[in-house]
């Protein structure tokens, strides 16, 4: 991290979202490969939707980072993370785990958060690494199993395997404590 990004981090701002953002989070996205690129209205629908589960960062007026999620329907208590976005200029800054920390506060308390999940690709190292770290730090179990088939996707885009943390804690303070991780191929 540079000293101007450190410098930056702690005049970051974590809100919710709202439909306002939508043209702003497409803009951020579009700078975040390997990220899926949706239209704007699915931003502007996510923020008008869903901006109780989600997470943006701000940083002098502009959008920094963002974390989309939601509660699928049947399934109280587990909040599925669609998408985590970091500009480049605050990769480094550990904004993808405060912004999911801060979500996960916010929903153990607001939602009766038990466990979170997110589909990730066996390519996409970063977000296997956040998601163990997130398990860790709140000391919890995660399990990895497979999910979506790359003939699921299209054809075009590689396998998905759900990565599911929990039960969460009844208070959701962050814990040392270590965290059980189990793939699907075990």
């Amino acid at each position: 991290m540079t000293a101007s990004a450190a410098e930056s981090a702690s005049r970051i701002v974590l809100r919710k979202p709202s439909h306002r953002d939508g043209a702003a989070l497409h803009r951020l996205i579009a700078h975040c490969p390997p990220l899926d690129l949706n239209s704007v209205y699915a931003y502007v629908l996510l923020g008008d939707h869903h901006a109780d589960t989600s997470v943006v960062a701000e940083l002098e007026g502009e959008l920094i980072g963002a974390v989309s999620a939601y509660f699928p329907p049947g399934r109280p208590g587990s909040l599925f993370v669609w998408q985590v976005a970091v500009a480049p200029a605050m990769q480094g800054c550990r904004l993808a785990s405060r912004m999911l920390d801060h979500l996960v506060a916010r929903c153990a308390t607001e939602h009766g958060l038990r466990a979170i999940e997110a589909t990730i690709s066996p390519s996409n190292a970063a977000s296997q690494k956040l998601f163990t770290g997130l398990a860790t730090r709140h000391g919890v179990a995660m399990q990895a199993t497979p999910h979506y088939s790359t003939s699921d996707l299209g054809g075009s885009h590689e396998e998905e395997w759900l990565y599911r943390l929990g039960p969460w804690p009844l208070s959701s303070g962050t814990t040392t404590g270590p965290s059980t991780i189990h793939t699907g191929e075990e």
